[in-house]
């Protein structure tokens, strides 16, 4: 049975049936290390622009170069 065969039925169901069905086939879902490479509990420190000092300078000088050419 393919999924556009499945549809029709699956929005008949109601609210409380469908987030089931979410939940089962989640469930089933092989999760593998290369669609969730994260660990769980594990900090990750990404670099974001903030105490960035100069950054927004930085930015204007390349906006206002890109508006004069």
């Amino acid at each position: 049975m393919t999924l556009t065969e499945l549809l029709p039925t699956i929005r008949q169901l109601s609210a409380i049936d469908k987030r089931e069905l979410i939940r089962i086939l989640l469930g089933e879902e092989d999760i593998s290390e290369e669609i969730f490479p994260l660990e769980p509990y594990k900090i990750y420190y990404l670099p974001t622009p903030y105490d960035t000092l100069g950054a927004g300078v930085a930015l204007m000088q390349a906006m206002n170069l890109d508006n004069s050419n």
